[in-house]
């Protein structure tokens, strides 16, 4: 005990660097967003539907071929339309993933159970070399 008491501050760093290695881990490994890869398997086994949340001029600019555009101020209002069966794997995307990530909640209020955000947003699906088309 006194070893603990005259290192302190040792202790206390340890702690520290011990809870931000394992921060990761208790946030779920990037959010709970899924991966480039695991995106494709689905788009290609599933018939996943992906919903790029960016705006109209983000969107034309570049977006993952055959995504349906519906801005996120817009999800709420404007999803139901676009993606009507529910059941299918709905995938959404933005620039980075952090839109995406936001929008997940509402979707999954919406009544779409299997909506996920796609990690890292375009930005990791170009950095994969998959493919990207212009409006």
């Amino acid at each position: 005990m006194k070893f603990i008491v005259d290192n302190w501050m040792l202790f206390l760093i340890a702690l520290s660097s011990g809870g931000m290695l394992a921060w990761p881990l208790l946030r779920g490994a990037g959010g709970g967003s899924l991966t480039v890869q695991g995106a494709v398997q689905l788009i290609n086994r599933e018939r996943a539907v992906v919903v790029d949340l960016r705006e109209p001029a983000e969107f034309a600019a570049g977006h993952m071929t055959g995504a349906k555009n519906v801005p996120l101020d817009q999800l709420q209002d404007r999803l139901a339309a676009v993606v009507k069966n529910k059941t299918v794997p709905l995938l959404l995307v933005c620039a980075t993933g952090s839109r995406a990530q936001r929008a997940v909640a509402t979707a999954k209020k919406l009544g779409y159970e299997q909506a996920q955000a796609i990690g890292g947003g375009l930005k990791s699906w170009k950095e994969a070399n998959l493919p990207v088309e212009k409006a």
